[in-house]
């Protein structure tokens, strides 16, 4: 059934899987939408204009890997959009390497990063397939930055600054309370180090006067994917929000998991972070306006005797995202990509690559980087 449609989508009844298959119809790449629940699946690629012009099919199937690896063969590349991803993600992996498919996926949530390199990194790179996650405007867009920066030899240390504009999808909050639980990690002399609970930043934003809020967000996926770089030895990444007043309630929120979650036994605690979760977003946001919904990436990169400055600015990180997951697509059904196992998407593509994709469809602007050497 496949054979002859060579991505799956997996996910797609969400905001970001629907965003992901309208640039698949950009790139005309024939696909299939799965997941649970074939009705809704429909229902979001009916609302995705032009869609008639990709030859595509919508798949209901049920979360196993028996399941899952007979619809993955005979595709060669798996976009997954279904967490939170430490609970959800493995099973996907697994048939996706069963199937002999690539994978790729949008969550940088560090834990899932560092649970899949360590079960299906190595298995991967044998069979010469990619396992990518993280590939979303939330990490993507910063290592674009932070490899620009990394073009002026001598730096070895990375200050990275992920902020946007808008407010998370229903899928992106469960995945942002789900990782309140775990442990998070910076760089420091290629070593992983423990961030200490309930650190935050107050950032100076380039490109404006005013202060915000930033938490180092689950570790994110930066400091995995610059360990054991030669150029790099301490990275530390921070992200949110523009909008304080979110960013003060995650604060909170943090804080009453360490001191209430935390405590309660390990099968109750997904249970009632969830709950917490479906408060904050139980439905899907409004679809993202350029003028309204921005980014932000800013790299510091240091070294004894340098400086440089990246910065990215940016719209509409959902659609990023999207855009991001078909480009990673069409190119792996093209050529093999630059680095197989584990490995980011500047790892695999290339950050210029995707900057120029990026910048081909009108999301971000031309970099601003300032070097001091």
């Amino acid at each position: 059934m496949t054979d002859k449609k060579p991505v799956i989508v997996y996910g797609v009844s969400g905001y970001t899987g629907r965003l992901v298959c309208e640039y698949l119809r950009e790139f005309n790449i024939p696909f299939v939408a799965a997941g649970r629940d074939k009705k809704r699946i429909q229902e979001v690629l009916d609302r995705i204009p032009g869609l008639d012009t990709v030859d595509h099919e919508v798949v209901e199937v049920e979360h196993t890997v028996p399941a899952l690896t007979e619809l993955f063969s005979g595709a060669r590349v798996v976009s997954n959009m279904v967490g939170p991803f430490i609970k959800h993600g493995a099973v996907v992996v697994e048939a996706a390497l069963a199937a002999g498919c690539h994978y790729t996926d949008t969550t940088g949530e560090q834990d899932w990063v560092l649970d899949v390199q360590a079960k299906f990194g190595d298995k991967f790179a044998e069979k010469g397939l990619l396992l990518s996650p993280g590939v979303a405007q939330m990490y993507t867009t910063g290592e674009i930055a932070a490899n620009i920066a990394l073009e002026t030899p001598g730096l070895d240390t990375l200050d990275i600054l992920v902020l946007w504009k808008g407010f998370p999808t229903y899928a992106s909050t469960q995945t942002i309370f789900t990782i309140l639980k775990a442990d998070w990690y910076y760089l420091e002399q290629n070593r992983y180090a423990k961030w200490d609970p309930g650190t935050t930043f107050e950032v100076v934003v380039p490109g404006q006067h005013q202060m915000a809020l930033a938490l180092p967000w689950g570790g994110t996926c930066h400091p995995v994917w610059f360990k054991d770089d030669p150029r790099v030895a301490n990275v530390k990444a921070a992200g949110g929000v523009f909008d304080r007043s979110v960013m003060e309630g995650v604060v909170a929120t943090q804080k009453m998991v360490e001191e209430q979650i935390k405590t309660l036994p390990a099968d109750e605690q997904d249970a009632a972070l969830a709950e917490i979760a479906g408060s904050v977003q139980a439905g899907m946001p409004p679809r993202e306006n350029p003028r309204v919904n921005t980014s932000l990436d800013s790299v510091y990169a240091s070294g004894p005797l340098g400086r440089a400055h990246c910065v990215i600015h940016g719209n509409c990180n959902y659609k990023q995202t999207g855009l991001l997951q078909a480009y990673a697509a069409y190119s792996l059904l093209q050529q093999p990509p630059k680095r197989t196992g584990l490995a980011s998407a500047c790892q695999a593509f290339g950050h210029r690559e995707l900057l120029g994709v990026l910048r081909s469809f009108g999301l971000v602007m031309e970099p601003v980087l300032t070097v001091q050497s």
